[in-house]
Parts: structure tokens; sequence; C-alpha cells
């Protein structure tokens, strides 16, 4: 695949890129343009490359948005390294949001005393007393994708304006090659400033590189990514919040993905 230019001068012009993670969480459906009554597959996954399944996304209620917005329980299947789902769509065209919904995960904790630096990650094991904190968080993930039958509309990309979202400006069903694609990044409905977002070609394949860009939003929580090359694409940002009374840690470790397609015009 040509470099892609814009891209690269996007990335230049922008802030520095995320640190690296292994295990990014994933949702990508088998057709972003389905027909009404297709069944469309659903696959989601931790993985570091996209879309190569490595650790399934279990523990979580998966949902479907549709055209009303209104939102229902999505039965979904846990296997090893992925977890799948199917949907089969009503009558009628719009779009539909597809969510694994949040995922409370690992908790990590690292603390020092009387010069001696410990790590946990199991909950039974508290941080002692007097010890100085290093870290005391745990991860929250959540992937989500869109589809459209015919004519995109807007109602399914309503915030919820619950935790980190990407939320999108462009319709994320009509994006082309040559144009840009807008989002906000928010938190509890609030933008985001400054935030970075790493985008990522989906290469489905372990032995390919992928491209990737790093952008960050600017004091209204936008973000533009130029559109340079057809292809599936996922966009990831982390961030870390306080975590709400009652939690068994500090604070939340956020990641959110949000998985697209380009095409050519």
């Amino acid at each position: 695949m040509k470099t892609l230019s814009l891209l690269a001068a996007a990335a230049l012009a922008m802030a520095a890129s995320l640190p690296a993670h292994a295990h990014t969480p994933y949702l990508v459906p088998s057709n972003f343009a389905p027909r009404a009554g297709q069944t469309v597959a659903i696959d989601a996954s931790f993985a570091e490359t996209f879309f190569v399944p490595e650790t399934a996304f279990d523990d979580s209620q998966f949902t479907v948005t549709g055209p009303d917005g209104k939102q229902a329980p999505l039965a979904s299947q846990v296997m090893k390294t992925r977890t799948v789902a199917e949907y089969t769509l009503p009558a009628g065209t719009g779009t539909y949001r597809l969510s694994t919904g949040p995922r409370l995960g690992a908790l990590f904790r690292t603390w020092e005393q009387n010069g001696k630096r410990e790590s946990s990650r199991d909950p039974a094991v508290k941080i002692p007393t007097g010890a100085k904190v290093i870290s005391d968080f745990q991860s929250l993930t959540q992937a989500d994708s869109y589809v459209t039958v015919g004519n995109p509309d807007r109602a399914a990309l309503a915030p919820r304006n619950k935790g980190v979202e990407l939320v999108p400006v462009t319709h994320p069903n009509d994006l082309y090659v040559g144009e840009t694609f807008d989002f906000i990044v928010q938190y509890d409905g609030k933008p985001l400033a400054d935030q970075a977002v790493e985008v990522t070609e989906a290469v489905w394949s372990s032995d390919r590189t992928p491209q990737v860009v790093n952008l960050k939003s600017d004091a209204a929580g936008h973000v533009r990514l130029p559109l340079s090359a057809a292809g599936t694409w996922i966009a990831l940002t982390r961030h870390r919040t306080a975590a709400p009374a009652g939690a068994p840690v500090a604070e939340y470790s956020n990641s959110v993905t949000l998985s697209f397609r380009v095409l050519n015009p």
C-alpha cells in the first residue's frame, strides 16, 4: 500500500503518539453496509494486530442501538480468542450501533514499603497501610462500530454522555478517500482537550505492518482525520479517570475504540 502522505503529515503536525499498548479491544462487523434482513456477524477481541484475535472480550453485555435510538441487549458467545455475536437486521433502513458495552478488567496495584516495591493483580490483596502508592487502577474497556442499511441516519450516533466516548460528527458509514472523518472525544458528556487518539489500519494478518496515525483533540475535543486510503481502520483513545466511590481502586484506565471503513469515491 502506498504511503499515506496526508495521514503522515497530520501525524507530524500533531502531538506525539500514544504509547504502545498490547491487547487493544476491538469490535468489527462482517459487513458495514448490509441489506435489510441480512444477518451481521460480529467479532470482538483484544489484539495487538487488527483484526487478529488473541483474547476474548468477555464479561460484558453486548448491545445494539437501532435507527430509533433505542438500545437492546445482544446475545454473544465467548470463545477462547474472541467473542462472537450475530444480529439479524429488521426491515427498513438506517444506522445501527454495535457495542461490546463496558468491561471492567484486571486490577493493577504497585506500592513501595520499607524500600521494597511490590505489585499485585489479586483483588483480595490490599495496599498496606502507610505504603507509597505507585499505581492503583483497573482497566475499563469498550469497543464500538456502526453499520448502515440504505441511507445513513444519526439517531444511533447520539452520545450516551457516560464515560469516555468517541462521538462521530462525520457519519462513520459515509467515509471516502479525500475527505475527513471528524469526531469528538468526550468524558461524561464533556469534551476532552489535548487527548491523544491513535488510528491504526486493519491489516488482518500478523505478518503485515499497519499504517498508524497519531492525532490530538483540540480545545473542544474535536479530532479531524484526513482519509487518504481505503480500508478498515480502528481509532483508539486511552484516558485515566477517578474511579467512583466504592470501587476497589483509585482510578480507571479507560480504553475505547471505534472501527470504521473508508471507501474509494
